[in-house]
């Protein structure tokens, strides 16, 4: 387990950090898109973006919530060694990983407030495919319409309904990513 804990992160951090970030900042900038991460090998069950998306978006400062399959040992021990993320309850965290079943529910994690909106939780949700259809998607960064395959569409309408409230979601499937930023409506 210690060999598979120290390994799997950026083989050259500067670079391959500065692509992932670029990828990862993409997504959120252009709602429905498909962008590829790689550079990490996480241990399973993480795919290949949910890693980089971490080794990107997480540090000593942002506490972290893994769900389900996800809170392993395995897991836990490769975010500790790579990111230092400090593992937490959903109530307490900035980011969440997991399953969408397994995320449940999202009145679980913070919202923000509207003196300092931006401190709600970004999730990371795992998905078995990631495809450009499905839900149709509108707003900033979308020129007319994007559409992207989401687990459900209600939770995602409530959740822009409370804008500028609300959490930011992130789909990652293999070495793939999208985003699903508060400010995009859901039909």
């Amino acid at each position: 387990m210690q060999a598979q804990t120290l390994e799997g992160g950026f083989a050259y951090p500067a670079t391959d950090a500065a692509h992932a970030f670029r990828g990862v900042m993409e997504a959120m900038a252009r709602p429905g898109t498909l962008h590829t991460l790689t550079g990490a090998m996480p241990p399973a069950p993480l795919s290949i973006a949910a890693g980089v998306a971490l080794l990107t978006l997480c540090d000593t400062e942002t506490p972290l919530y893994l769900a389900g399959d996800a809170d392993c040992d395995a897991v836990r021990a490769w975010v500790a060694f790579h990111t230092g993320a400090p593992l937490t309850g959903p109530s307490r965290c900035m980011f969440a990983l997991g399953m969408w079943d397994a995320l449940a529910p999202l009145s679980a994690y913070p919202i923000g407030t509207s003196e300092y909106p931006d401190r709600s939780a970004t999730l990371i949700v795992e998905c078995e495919d990631l495809m450009i259809k499905g839900a149709t998607l509108t707003g900033p960064g979308i020129q007319n319409t994007a559409v992207l395959s989401l687990p459900e569409t209600q939770a995602f309408r409530d959740n822009s309904a409370r804008f500028p409230l609300g959490l930011d979601f992130f789909f990652t499937s293999g070495d793939r990513i999208a985003a699903l930023p508060r400010t995009t409506k859901v039909s």
